[in-house]
C-alpha cells in the first residue's frame, strides 16, 4: 500500500522474552542542550501505537524521497559548517553523556526487555563502556582536532606543511542487536567527535532499545545533524540507496557483503565489524582453572551472543575432559545450580535464532548442558566434545552458548587448523609459554588477539577494534574512531616569494636542474641539531646559487 505522512505500517513482529514490552512514553531531558535546533524529527513507528515524536510528526521511511529528504537535510546542515567547531562537538558529546545519565534506568530497561538482561549486566556490558568512551573523547578531542605538522625537505623547508583531520560529511551507522546500545552509540561518539552529520540505524531485532534511542537522541542532539531511522530490511535497503560519505556496519558477514555492494555505487568507504569463528587454543602449559573460568565467562556472557566470544576450543586430547570439568565448575560458580533461574544468564534474541542454534546440536556429543526451552528461548551453557571439524557447528559462527572442543595434536596442528579457515575477528591463546603466544600471533591472522584471557582487548580504547578478511575491515574505538570518521587532509602552504628557487622545476629541463633536484629531494641528514643547522645553511646557499645561476 502507498505510504504518506502520518500513515505508518508495521515493519517488525518479534516475540520478546517474559519481560513486558516497554510502554511508549514521552521522555524529556532536565535541561535542553545548548545548540539543539527544534526541527521536526521523522521516525518510523508501528501501526496502532499512540506515539508522539519530538515535533509531533512521524513518517514511515518506505519511499526513496523520504530517505533522500532526511539525508539532504543532514547534508545541508553539515555544509553550513555548524558541526565543525570543537566547542560544538564537545557540547554534543556532553549532551549525549547527560542522556546516558538522566535516562540510565530507561535505557537499561530497554536492553533488559530485548535480551532478558539484568539491570546490573546491562550497565556493566554496555552503559559503562559508552560513558567511558565519552569521557575519553571529551578529554582527548582538543588534541585530536589539532593539525599535525609534517616533515619537510629542502624544497619545502620555508613552507608550512601539516595534516588536517577534516570530517567526512554525512555518515551512516548501522547498529547490532546483541549489544544494541554500545554497538550503536560507541561509533556515534567517534562520528560526532570527528565533526560529521550522522544517521543512526539501530537493529530492528532489539526493538525496545531501537525505540528508546529514537525517542531520546533527538531530544539531546542537534536534530538537523543527527537522525535516527528505525525499521526493518525494507527500510535499510531504501536507506542504502542514498549517498553517504562513510558507512559503519556491525553484523553478519553476509549482510556486510550487501552493505559493501551498495556502498560501491558511490565509492563510499565502509567500516565492517563482522564476526567469524574466533578460536581459543589452550596449551597444556597453563593454569587450567583460570583459563577455563575466563573462557566460560566470555563464552556464556550474553548467552553466547557476542561477536568476539571464543567460538571453539582447540586443545590436545589429554586436556579435553579436564577442560569440560573445569568449565562445568565455572558455570556453577557463575550461575548457580539452576542456570535457568540465574538473573545473570540471558536468552536467545528471537525464535529464529533459537531454532538455528538447536540445529547446531544435531548429531553432536554433548559433554555438558544441552537443555533448552523454546517458550523462553533458553539454551543452557553447553559443551560439545570430540567435534568433527566438518560438521555444521564448525561451518558457521555459533553466536550462542555452545562451545565445541576440537582435539589437535599440538600447537603446530592448531595453527594449521586456524589458517585453513577464514580469518576470525579474535584469537585467544592460553599458555605460560610467552614464545608460544608470540608464535600464535606471528603465524596466524585475526582482527585482534587476547592472550590468557578473552574479549578484554575490546575494553582497551587505545587498541583499534576491527576485523580482517571475512571478519571485517576498518576499526574504531577511542582515537581510532575519530580517525575512521575523518579524512587526514595533507596541506602545504607556500609563499609567492622565493620564485628563483622554484625554477628548478620549470621547463626547459637541464642536467644541472636534475642534479640540483637530486640534492634537494634525495639528500638525507641526521636528526640532531648539527644536521638541522647544516640543512638550513645548505638551503640558503642553494637558493643563492640558483638565483645567481639564473640572473
Amino acid at each position: 500500500m502507498s505510504t504518506r505522512l502520518g500513515v505508518v505500517r508495521p515493519v517488525w513482529q518479534l516475540e520478546l522474552c517474559s519481560s513486558p514490552q516497554l510502554p511508549a512514553r514521552s521522555l524529556r531531558p532536565s535541561a535542553a542542550p545548548e545548540g539543539v535546533v527544534p526541527v521536526p524529527q521523522l521516525q518510523l513507528t508501528r501501526s496502532g501505537e499512540d506515539r508522539t515524536a519530538p515535533a509531533a510528526l512521524t513518517a514511515a521511511f518506505t519511499e526513496d524521497w523520504a530517505m533522500e529528504q532526511v539525508v539532504q537535510r543532514l547534508r545541508t546542515a553539515f555544509q553550513s559548517g555548524r558541526s565543525r567547531p570543537l566547542r560544538f562537538r564537545l557540547q554534543q558529546l556532553e549532551a549525549l553523556k547527560r542522556m546516558m545519565q538522566e535516562h540510565e534506568k530507561d535505557l537499561l530497561a530497554a536492553i533488559g526487555a530485548d535480551l532478558c538482561k539484568s539491570e546490573l549486566n546491562a550497565y556493566s556490558h554496555e552503559a559503562i563502556t559508552v560513558l567511558g568512551e565519552i569521557d575519553t573523547v571529551l578529554e582527548k578531542l582538543p588534541e585530536w582536532v589539532t593539525s599535525e605538522p609534517a616533515k619537510k625537505n629542502l624544497l619545502t623547508m620555508m613552507d608550512e606543511a601539516y595534516v588536517y583531520p577534516e570530517p567526512l560529511g554525512v555518515v551512516l551507522i548501522i547498529g547490532a542487536w546483541n549489544y544494541p546500545l554500545v554497538l550503536t552509540i560507541q561509533p556515534l561518539i567517534g562520528a560526532i567527535a570527528a565533526g560529521n552529520a550522522v544517521i543512526i540505524k539501530p537493529s530492528e531485532l532489539s526493538e525496545n532499545t531501537a525505540r528508546i534511542l529514537a525517542e531520546l537522541l533527538p531530544q539531546y542532539l542537534d536534530q538537523e545533524l543527527y537522525a535516527v531511522i528505525n525499521g526493518g530490511v525494507q527500510e535499510t535497503t531504501e536507506l542504502l540507496k542514498q549517498r553517504f560519505d562513510h558507512i559503519l556496519y556491525t553484523g553478519s558477514t553476509n549482510v556486510g557483503k550487501i552493505i559493501m555492494q551498495a556502498a560501491a555505487k558511490y565509492l563510499t568507504p565502509v567500516t565492517l565489524e563482522l564476526g567469524g569463528k574466533s578460536p581459543c587454543y589452550v596449551d597444556r602449559d597453563c593454569d587450567l582453572d583460570v583459563a577455563c573460568r575466563r573462557i566460560a565467562w566470555g563464552k556464556y556472557m550474553n548467552c553466547g551472543q557476542t561477536c568476539i566470544a571464543p567460538d571453539y576450543v582447540l586443545c590436545e586430547p589429554s586436556l579435553q575432559d579436564q577442560i569440560v570439568q573445569k568449565i562445568k565448575e565455572a558455570v556453577k560458580e557463575f550461575y548457580g545450580e539452576n542456570v535457568k533461574e540465574s538473573p545473570d544468564y540471558e536468552r536467545i534474541i528471537n525464535p529464529r535464532h533459537f531454532k538455528r542454534i538447536l540445529s547446531l546440536l544435531e548429531g553432536q556429543k554433548i559433554a555438558f548442558g544441552g537443555e533448552t526451552d523454546e517458550a523462553t528461548r533458553y539454551v543452557a551453557p553447553t559443551i560439545l566434545s570430540d567435534v568433527d571439524p566438518e560438521t555444521k557447528v564448525m561451518q558457521e559462527e555459533i553466536f550462542g552458548p555452545i562451545l565445541p572442543i576440537v582435539p589437535v595434536k599440538n600447537a603446530d596442528e592448531a595453527i594449521q587448523f586456524i589458517n585453513k579457515r577464514e580469518k576470525p575477528l579474535a584469537l585467544y591463546v592460553f599458555s605460560h609459554n610467552s614464545q608460544l603466544i608470540k608464535r600464535m600471533i606471528n603465524e596466524t591472522s585475526s582482527g585482534g588477539v587476547t592472550a590468557n584471557d578473552v574479549i578484554m582487548h575490546f575494553t582497551l580504547t587505545s587498541l583499534p577494534f576491527g576485523g580482517v578478511g571475512s571478519s571485517g575491515m576498518g576499526a574504531y574505538h577511542g582515537k581510532h574512531s575519530f580517525d575512521t570518521f575523518s579524512h587526514r587532509r595533507p596541506c602545504l602552504v607556500k609563499s609567492l616569494k622565493r620564485e628563483s628557487a622554484n625554477k628548478l622545476r620549470y621547463p626547459p629541463n637541464t642536467q644541472s636542474k636534475v642534479e640540483w633536484a637530486k640534492f634537494f629531494i634525495l639528500k638525507r641528514f641526521n636528526k640532531g641539531k648539527i644536521g638541522l643547522l647544516v640543512l638550513a645553511f645548505l638551503g640558503v646557499m642553494a637558493a643563492v646559487l640558483i638565483k645567481a645561476a639564473y640572473n
